[in-house]
Protein backbone atom coordinates (compact mmCIF):
# COMPACT_ATOMS: atom_id res chain seq x y z
CA UNK A 1 0.00 0.00 0.00
CA UNK A 2 1.39 3.47 -0.89
CA UNK A 3 1.76 6.03 1.21
CA UNK A 4 -0.91 7.94 -0.18
CA UNK A 5 -3.36 5.20 0.03
CA UNK A 6 -2.61 5.21 3.78
CA UNK A 7 -2.77 9.08 3.75
CA UNK A 8 -6.29 8.69 2.43
CA UNK A 9 -7.01 6.23 4.77
CA UNK A 10 -6.28 7.87 7.91
CA UNK A 11 -7.96 10.94 7.09
CA UNK A 12 -11.15 9.30 5.96
CA UNK A 13 -11.05 8.14 9.95
CA UNK A 14 -10.27 10.98 11.23
CA UNK A 15 -13.51 12.70 9.18
CA UNK A 16 -15.43 10.11 10.07
CA UNK A 17 -14.20 9.82 14.22
CA UNK A 18 -14.87 13.93 13.95
CA UNK A 19 -18.31 13.39 12.61
CA UNK A 20 -19.43 10.94 15.05
CA UNK A 21 -18.60 12.87 17.54
CA UNK A 22 -20.47 15.55 16.77
CA UNK A 23 -23.60 13.37 16.31
CA UNK A 24 -22.87 12.60 20.04
CA UNK A 25 -23.10 16.14 21.02
CA UNK A 26 -26.30 16.75 19.45
CA UNK A 27 -27.74 13.83 21.69
CA UNK A 28 -29.51 15.75 24.64
CA UNK A 29 -30.64 12.83 27.24
CA UNK A 30 -31.81 9.11 26.39
CA UNK A 31 -32.26 7.20 25.01
CA UNK A 32 -35.11 5.83 27.11
CA UNK A 33 -36.89 2.61 26.59
CA UNK A 34 -40.70 2.66 27.16
CA UNK A 35 -43.74 0.61 26.93
CA UNK A 36 -42.71 -3.27 26.20
CA UNK A 37 -45.31 -5.28 24.74
CA UNK A 38 -44.90 -9.02 22.28
CA UNK A 39 -44.62 -7.06 18.64
CA UNK A 40 -43.20 -3.95 19.81
CA UNK A 41 -41.18 -1.82 22.05
CA UNK A 42 -40.97 2.08 21.91
CA UNK A 43 -37.46 4.11 22.53
CA UNK A 44 -37.73 7.29 23.45
CA UNK A 45 -34.94 10.01 22.75
CA UNK A 46 -34.53 13.74 22.64
CA UNK A 47 -31.47 15.69 20.50
CA UNK A 48 -30.73 19.83 21.16
CA UNK A 49 -31.39 20.77 17.54
CA UNK A 50 -32.83 18.85 14.48
CA UNK A 51 -31.12 15.96 13.69
CA UNK A 52 -32.56 12.62 11.90
CA UNK A 53 -32.65 9.34 14.36
CA UNK A 54 -33.27 5.72 14.65
CA UNK A 55 -32.01 2.80 16.42
CA UNK A 56 -30.61 -0.13 15.63
CA UNK A 57 -31.42 -3.18 17.33
CA UNK A 58 -30.97 -6.70 17.53
CA UNK A 59 -31.22 -10.13 20.01
CA UNK A 60 -28.75 -10.22 22.68
CA UNK A 61 -25.88 -12.56 21.31
CA UNK A 62 -26.67 -11.98 17.78
CA UNK A 63 -25.53 -8.90 16.18
CA UNK A 64 -25.12 -10.02 12.78
CA UNK A 65 -29.08 -10.35 12.21
CA UNK A 66 -30.12 -6.35 13.07
CA UNK A 67 -32.79 -4.36 12.29
CA UNK A 68 -33.99 -0.61 12.13
CA UNK A 69 -36.74 1.67 13.21
CA UNK A 70 -37.85 4.30 10.93
CA UNK A 71 -36.02 7.30 10.92
CA UNK A 72 -37.38 10.30 12.57
CA UNK A 73 -36.72 14.29 12.01
CA UNK A 74 -36.56 15.97 15.23
CA UNK A 75 -38.14 19.38 15.45
CA UNK A 76 -38.17 22.10 17.71
CA UNK A 77 -41.98 22.25 18.36
CA UNK A 78 -41.41 18.31 19.65
CA UNK A 79 -39.05 19.57 22.20
CA UNK A 80 -36.61 17.67 19.59
CA UNK A 81 -38.05 14.73 20.96
CA UNK A 82 -38.62 11.36 19.03
CA UNK A 83 -40.49 8.31 19.36
CA UNK A 84 -39.31 5.52 17.58
CA UNK A 85 -40.85 1.96 17.40
CA UNK A 86 -38.90 -1.47 17.26
CA UNK A 87 -41.91 -3.21 15.69
CA UNK A 88 -39.48 -6.60 14.23
CA UNK A 89 -39.07 -8.21 17.67
CA UNK A 90 -40.11 -11.39 18.70
CA UNK A 91 -42.15 -12.62 22.39
CA UNK A 92 -39.72 -13.27 25.44
CA UNK A 93 -36.86 -11.57 24.09
CA UNK A 94 -34.14 -9.35 25.10
CA UNK A 95 -32.67 -7.10 22.35
CA UNK A 96 -29.61 -4.94 22.47
CA UNK A 97 -29.67 -1.66 20.60
CA UNK A 98 -28.03 1.47 19.30
CA UNK A 99 -28.58 4.92 18.47
CA UNK A 100 -27.59 6.86 15.70
CA UNK A 101 -27.62 10.70 15.11
CA UNK A 102 -27.79 12.06 11.57
CA UNK A 103 -26.61 8.21 10.48
CA UNK A 104 -23.72 7.83 12.83
CA UNK A 105 -23.74 6.00 16.27
CA UNK A 106 -23.78 7.49 19.33
CA UNK A 107 -22.07 5.47 21.53
CA UNK A 108 -22.97 5.26 25.67
CA UNK A 109 -20.76 4.09 27.92
CA UNK A 110 -23.70 1.60 29.43
CA UNK A 111 -25.58 -1.03 28.09
CA UNK A 112 -28.61 -0.32 25.89
CA UNK A 113 -31.07 -3.05 26.09
CA UNK A 114 -34.82 -3.70 26.00
CA UNK A 115 -37.31 -6.88 26.07
CA UNK A 116 -40.36 -7.89 24.82
CA UNK A 117 -43.25 -9.73 26.91
CA UNK A 118 -43.30 -13.05 27.44
CA UNK A 119 -45.83 -15.02 25.72
CA UNK A 120 -46.72 -17.61 28.82
CA UNK A 121 -50.79 -17.84 28.71
CA UNK A 122 -51.75 -21.25 27.67
CA UNK A 123 -48.05 -22.19 27.86
CA UNK A 124 -46.79 -22.46 31.82
CA UNK A 125 -46.53 -20.34 34.69
CA UNK A 126 -46.49 -16.77 34.56
CA UNK A 127 -42.89 -15.13 34.59
CA UNK A 128 -41.35 -13.01 37.49
CA UNK A 129 -40.94 -9.16 37.48
CA UNK A 130 -39.83 -6.58 38.97
CA UNK A 131 -41.18 -3.11 39.40
CA UNK A 132 -39.03 -0.20 40.37
CA UNK A 133 -41.51 2.36 42.02
CA UNK A 134 -41.18 6.04 42.79
CA UNK A 135 -42.34 9.67 43.29
CA UNK A 136 -41.18 13.42 44.18
CA UNK A 137 -38.39 13.68 41.90
CA UNK A 138 -36.89 17.65 42.37
CA UNK A 139 -33.61 18.19 40.16
CA UNK A 140 -32.23 21.30 41.58
CA UNK A 141 -31.88 24.17 39.39
CA UNK A 142 -30.13 27.39 41.19
CA UNK A 143 -31.06 30.25 38.81
CA UNK A 144 -35.07 29.44 39.23
CA UNK A 145 -35.51 27.64 42.67
CA UNK A 146 -36.28 29.09 45.76
CA UNK A 147 -33.83 30.93 48.05
CA UNK A 148 -32.12 28.91 50.71
CA UNK A 149 -31.33 25.21 51.01
CA UNK A 150 -31.68 23.09 48.21
CA UNK A 151 -34.83 21.46 48.06
CA UNK A 152 -33.64 18.69 45.88
CA UNK A 153 -30.52 16.31 45.92
CA UNK A 154 -28.89 12.38 46.50
CA UNK A 155 -29.25 11.61 42.39
CA UNK A 156 -27.23 8.45 43.12
CA UNK A 157 -30.62 7.62 43.96
CA UNK A 158 -30.81 6.49 40.36
CA UNK A 159 -27.96 4.86 39.98
CA UNK A 160 -29.40 2.48 42.82
CA UNK A 161 -32.40 1.96 41.55
CA UNK A 162 -30.53 0.47 38.20
CA UNK A 163 -28.46 -1.23 40.23
CA UNK A 164 -31.91 -3.03 41.47
CA UNK A 165 -31.92 -4.50 37.56
CA UNK A 166 -36.10 -4.04 37.51
CA UNK A 167 -37.56 -5.21 34.59
CA UNK A 168 -39.70 -1.82 34.53
CA UNK A 169 -40.42 1.80 36.59
CA UNK A 170 -43.28 3.19 37.23
CA UNK A 171 -43.15 7.06 37.92
CA UNK A 172 -45.86 7.68 40.31
CA UNK A 173 -46.23 11.72 39.77
CA UNK A 174 -44.41 14.76 40.41
CA UNK A 175 -41.72 13.56 38.26
CA UNK A 176 -40.68 16.69 37.50
CA UNK A 177 -41.01 20.18 39.19
CA UNK A 178 -42.82 23.17 37.29
CA UNK A 179 -41.53 26.31 38.62
CA UNK A 180 -42.58 30.06 38.55
CA UNK A 181 -40.80 30.37 35.01
CA UNK A 182 -42.40 27.34 33.65
CA UNK A 183 -46.17 26.89 33.91
CA UNK A 184 -47.41 29.52 31.44
CA UNK A 185 -45.32 29.06 28.82
CA UNK A 186 -44.68 25.90 26.32
CA UNK A 187 -40.33 27.16 26.38
CA UNK A 188 -40.83 27.19 30.33
CA UNK A 189 -42.62 23.27 30.45
CA UNK A 190 -40.16 21.72 27.79
CA UNK A 191 -37.42 23.61 29.58
CA UNK A 192 -37.89 21.70 32.52
CA UNK A 193 -38.64 18.56 31.15
CA UNK A 194 -35.66 18.80 29.41
CA UNK A 195 -33.24 19.72 32.20
CA UNK A 196 -34.31 17.30 34.57
CA UNK A 197 -34.39 14.00 32.24
CA UNK A 198 -30.78 15.23 31.40
CA UNK A 199 -28.62 14.28 34.51
CA UNK A 200 -26.26 12.12 34.10
CA UNK A 201 -27.18 9.99 37.13
CA UNK A 202 -30.37 9.10 35.07
CA UNK A 203 -29.23 8.00 31.82
CA UNK A 204 -28.28 4.14 32.26
CA UNK A 205 -31.53 4.00 34.09
CA UNK A 206 -33.03 5.22 31.20
CA UNK A 207 -31.43 3.01 28.87
CA UNK A 208 -32.41 -0.06 29.64
CA UNK A 209 -35.20 0.14 32.44
CA UNK A 210 -39.01 0.06 30.62
CA UNK A 211 -40.20 3.18 32.13
CA UNK A 212 -44.03 3.88 32.41
CA UNK A 213 -45.93 7.14 34.67
CA UNK A 214 -49.08 9.38 35.60
CA UNK A 215 -48.70 12.51 36.46
CA UNK A 216 -49.40 14.65 39.98
CA UNK A 217 -49.32 18.40 40.53
CA UNK A 218 -46.24 19.61 40.16
CA UNK A 219 -45.65 18.49 36.44
CA UNK A 220 -49.59 19.08 35.86
CA UNK A 221 -49.00 22.91 36.90
CA UNK A 222 -48.83 24.96 40.33
CA UNK A 223 -49.08 22.68 43.20
CA UNK A 224 -52.67 21.43 44.29
CA UNK A 225 -53.29 22.24 40.54
CA UNK A 226 -56.75 21.16 39.34
CA UNK A 227 -59.47 20.94 36.28
CA UNK A 228 -59.08 25.25 36.30
CA UNK A 229 -55.60 25.40 34.90
CA UNK A 230 -55.82 27.82 31.85
CA UNK A 231 -53.02 25.15 30.13
CA UNK A 232 -53.63 21.92 31.01
CA UNK A 233 -54.02 21.19 27.53
CA UNK A 234 -50.00 22.75 27.33
CA UNK A 235 -48.89 20.56 30.35
CA UNK A 236 -50.61 17.70 28.73
CA UNK A 237 -49.06 17.74 25.26
CA UNK A 238 -45.65 18.36 26.98
CA UNK A 239 -46.17 15.24 29.03
CA UNK A 240 -47.55 12.58 25.99
CA UNK A 241 -44.23 13.94 24.25
CA UNK A 242 -41.97 13.26 26.93
CA UNK A 243 -43.32 9.84 28.24
CA UNK A 244 -43.90 6.65 26.18
CA UNK A 245 -47.07 4.86 27.78
CA UNK A 246 -49.08 2.86 25.44
CA UNK A 247 -51.64 5.44 25.39
CA UNK A 248 -53.02 8.58 26.92
CA UNK A 249 -56.75 9.21 27.66
CA UNK A 250 -59.77 6.90 27.43
CA UNK A 251 -62.95 6.63 25.17
CA UNK A 252 -61.14 9.70 22.97
CA UNK A 253 -61.62 11.89 26.25
CA UNK A 254 -57.89 13.67 26.53
CA UNK A 255 -55.78 13.49 29.72
CA UNK A 256 -53.12 10.58 30.47
CA UNK A 257 -55.21 7.25 31.65
CA UNK A 258 -54.37 4.09 30.16
CA UNK A 259 -53.74 0.52 30.95
CA UNK A 260 -51.23 -1.65 30.53
CA UNK A 261 -50.12 -5.84 31.55
CA UNK A 262 -46.92 -7.13 32.43
CA UNK A 263 -46.47 -10.33 33.06
CA UNK A 264 -49.75 -11.23 35.14
CA UNK A 265 -49.55 -7.69 36.43
CA UNK A 266 -52.68 -5.26 35.29
CA UNK A 267 -51.53 -1.78 35.75
CA UNK A 268 -54.41 0.92 35.52
CA UNK A 269 -52.72 4.53 35.08
CA UNK A 270 -54.97 6.99 36.54
CA UNK A 271 -55.35 10.78 36.17
CA UNK A 272 -55.50 12.66 39.21
CA UNK A 273 -55.80 16.33 37.95
CA UNK A 274 -57.08 16.81 34.58
CA UNK A 275 -61.13 16.31 35.83
CA UNK A 276 -60.13 17.33 39.37
CA UNK A 277 -62.55 19.68 41.17
CA UNK A 278 -60.69 22.63 42.79
CA UNK A 279 -60.03 22.06 46.34
CA UNK A 280 -61.73 25.03 47.72
CA UNK A 281 -64.97 24.81 45.47
CA UNK A 282 -68.17 25.36 47.12
CA UNK A 283 -70.74 24.31 44.77
CA UNK A 284 -71.43 21.05 42.50
CA UNK A 285 -70.03 17.44 42.27
CA UNK A 286 -66.94 16.99 43.96
CA UNK A 287 -64.66 14.62 42.19
CA UNK A 288 -60.79 13.80 41.41
CA UNK A 289 -61.21 11.08 38.55
CA UNK A 290 -64.55 12.51 36.71
CA UNK A 291 -67.70 10.36 35.76
CA UNK A 292 -66.07 8.57 32.72
CA UNK A 293 -62.65 8.22 34.10
CA UNK A 294 -64.30 6.26 36.73
CA UNK A 295 -66.85 4.49 35.22
CA UNK A 296 -63.80 3.24 32.62
CA UNK A 297 -61.57 1.85 35.84
CA UNK A 298 -64.42 0.18 37.22
CA UNK A 299 -65.23 -1.83 34.03
CA UNK A 300 -61.39 -2.36 33.25
CA UNK A 301 -61.04 -3.97 36.57
CA UNK A 302 -64.17 -6.04 36.35
CA UNK A 303 -62.74 -7.64 32.54
CA UNK A 304 -59.51 -7.57 34.01
CA UNK A 305 -57.77 -11.34 34.23
CA UNK A 306 -54.54 -10.26 36.32
CA UNK A 307 -53.39 -11.90 39.47
CA UNK A 308 -52.98 -8.37 40.55
CA UNK A 309 -54.49 -5.52 39.70
CA UNK A 310 -52.18 -2.51 40.60
CA UNK A 311 -53.97 1.09 40.21
CA UNK A 312 -51.64 3.98 40.67
CA UNK A 313 -52.88 7.53 41.00
CA UNK A 314 -50.76 10.46 42.58
CA UNK A 315 -52.51 10.55 45.48
CA UNK A 316 -53.49 8.92 48.70
CA UNK A 317 -56.42 6.97 48.39
CA UNK A 318 -56.85 4.29 51.82
CA UNK A 319 -55.22 7.05 54.52
CA UNK A 320 -58.18 8.17 56.23
CA UNK A 321 -56.65 11.52 56.96
CA UNK A 322 -58.65 14.33 55.43
CA UNK A 323 -55.80 16.61 55.07
CA UNK A 324 -53.51 17.49 52.02
CA UNK A 325 -54.71 16.90 48.93
CA UNK A 326 -55.48 12.59 50.05
CA UNK A 327 -58.53 11.14 48.50
CA UNK A 328 -60.29 11.64 51.87
CA UNK A 329 -60.84 14.95 51.26
CA UNK A 330 -63.20 13.56 48.29
CA UNK A 331 -65.09 11.53 50.45
CA UNK A 332 -68.17 10.93 48.44
CA UNK A 333 -66.10 9.68 45.44
CA UNK A 334 -63.53 7.48 47.61
CA UNK A 335 -66.12 5.68 49.25
CA UNK A 336 -68.22 4.98 45.88
CA UNK A 337 -64.49 3.80 44.51
CA UNK A 338 -64.34 1.71 47.20
CA UNK A 339 -67.79 0.13 47.41
CA UNK A 340 -67.55 -0.80 43.57
CA UNK A 341 -64.59 -2.69 44.16
CA UNK A 342 -66.38 -4.58 47.18
CA UNK A 343 -69.85 -4.88 45.08
CA UNK A 344 -68.24 -5.98 42.00
CA UNK A 345 -66.21 -8.47 43.61
CA UNK A 346 -62.69 -7.42 41.95
CA UNK A 347 -59.79 -9.46 43.01
CA UNK A 348 -56.31 -8.72 43.38
CA UNK A 349 -56.40 -5.02 44.21
CA UNK A 350 -54.00 -2.66 45.17
CA UNK A 351 -52.86 0.80 45.15
CA UNK A 352 -49.74 2.72 44.71
CA UNK A 353 -49.68 6.33 45.72
CA UNK A 354 -47.12 9.07 45.81
CA UNK A 355 -46.83 12.81 46.24
CA UNK A 356 -46.77 12.97 50.35
CA UNK A 357 -42.92 13.15 50.65
CA UNK A 358 -43.00 9.83 52.92
CA UNK A 359 -43.80 6.37 52.40
CA UNK A 360 -45.96 3.55 54.16
CA UNK A 361 -48.37 1.21 53.77
CA UNK A 362 -51.98 1.57 54.10
CA UNK A 363 -54.52 -1.08 55.15
CA UNK A 364 -57.81 -1.31 54.71
CA UNK A 365 -59.90 -3.89 56.57
CA UNK A 366 -63.02 -4.37 54.74
CA UNK A 367 -66.29 -6.57 56.34
CA UNK A 368 -67.09 -10.05 53.90
CA UNK A 369 -63.89 -8.91 51.99
CA UNK A 370 -60.15 -8.99 51.78
CA UNK A 371 -57.70 -6.02 53.25
CA UNK A 372 -56.98 -3.00 50.31
CA UNK A 373 -54.02 -2.03 50.93
CA UNK A 374 -52.18 1.27 49.33
CA UNK A 375 -48.37 1.57 49.40
CA UNK A 376 -47.43 4.98 49.31
CA UNK A 377 -43.83 5.53 47.93
CA UNK A 378 -42.17 9.50 48.22
CA UNK A 379 -39.97 10.61 47.57
CA UNK A 380 -37.24 10.22 44.90
CA UNK A 381 -34.95 13.69 45.30
CA UNK A 382 -36.81 15.93 46.90
CA UNK A 383 -37.63 17.06 50.45
CA UNK A 384 -39.28 14.32 53.19
CA UNK A 385 -42.03 15.06 55.60
CA UNK A 386 -42.36 13.75 58.94
CA UNK A 387 -45.06 12.41 59.20
CA UNK A 388 -44.94 10.40 62.68
CA UNK A 389 -48.07 12.46 64.28
CA UNK A 390 -50.14 11.95 61.58
CA UNK A 391 -53.48 10.23 62.92
CA UNK A 392 -53.08 7.07 59.85
CA UNK A 393 -54.73 4.92 62.25
CA UNK A 394 -54.88 2.18 59.01
CA UNK A 395 -50.61 2.38 58.43
CA UNK A 396 -49.07 -0.48 58.95
CA UNK A 397 -46.63 -0.84 61.84
CA UNK A 398 -42.82 -0.46 60.93
CA UNK A 399 -43.66 1.01 57.30
CA UNK A 400 -42.94 4.59 57.28
CA UNK A 401 -40.46 6.22 55.59
CA UNK A 402 -39.41 9.91 56.20
CA UNK A 403 -36.04 9.60 54.08
CA UNK A 404 -35.32 9.73 50.41
CA UNK A 405 -36.56 6.48 49.07
CA UNK A 406 -37.66 3.85 46.31
CA UNK A 407 -39.50 0.32 46.15
CA UNK A 408 -39.39 -2.64 43.98
CA UNK A 409 -41.96 -4.78 43.94
CA UNK A 410 -41.08 -8.56 43.10
CA UNK A 411 -44.12 -10.80 41.80
CA UNK A 412 -43.44 -14.47 41.23
CA UNK A 413 -44.23 -17.77 42.31
CA UNK A 414 -46.24 -20.51 40.42
CA UNK A 415 -49.44 -19.35 38.63
CA UNK A 416 -51.87 -20.72 42.03
CA UNK A 417 -49.79 -19.13 44.57
CA UNK A 418 -48.21 -15.99 43.46
CA UNK A 419 -46.45 -13.91 45.60
CA UNK A 420 -45.88 -9.84 45.34
CA UNK A 421 -42.92 -8.97 47.75
CA UNK A 422 -43.10 -5.12 48.27
CA UNK A 423 -39.36 -3.80 49.28
CA UNK A 424 -38.35 -0.23 50.53
CA UNK A 425 -34.59 1.08 50.02
CA UNK A 426 -32.99 4.04 50.71
CA UNK A 427 -30.98 6.39 48.61
CA UNK A 428 -27.61 3.95 48.96
CA UNK A 429 -29.92 0.85 48.11
CA UNK A 430 -29.91 -0.10 51.32
CA UNK A 431 -33.34 -2.38 52.11
CA UNK A 432 -35.54 -0.59 54.88
CA UNK A 433 -38.46 -2.90 55.28
CA UNK A 434 -40.04 -5.75 53.12
CA UNK A 435 -43.80 -7.17 53.18
CA UNK A 436 -44.80 -10.33 51.44
CA UNK A 437 -48.67 -10.14 50.17
CA UNK A 438 -49.90 -13.33 48.77
CA UNK A 439 -52.62 -13.26 45.58
CA UNK A 440 -54.98 -15.79 47.63
CA UNK A 441 -55.18 -13.61 50.10
CA UNK A 442 -56.53 -10.77 47.84
CA UNK A 443 -59.34 -12.76 46.78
Amino acid sequence: MNIKRILYLLSLLLITGAMASAQSGLLQCGPMVCYSEMREVLVWVQTNEPAEVHIRYWEKGNPGEAHVTDRVRTRKERAFTAKLVADTVEPGKRYEYELYINGHVVQRPYPLQFQTQVLWQWRGDPPPVKIAVGSCAYINDRPYDRPGKPYGGDYKIFTSMYEKHPDMMLWLGVNVYLREPDWNTWTGITYRYTHDRSIPEMQPFLGSVHHYAIWDDHDFGPNNSDRGLWNKDMTLKAFKLFWGNPSFGVNGKPGITTTFQWSDVQFFLLDDRYYRTPNRRRTGPRTILGEEQFEWLIDALVSSQATFKIIAIGGQVLNPVARYENYATYAEERNRLIEAITKEQVRGVLFLTGDRHHTELTALPRSGSYTLYDLTVSPLTSGSHDASKEANYLRVPGTLVGEQNFAVLEVKGPRKNRVMTMRIYDVDGKELWSRSIKAKELR
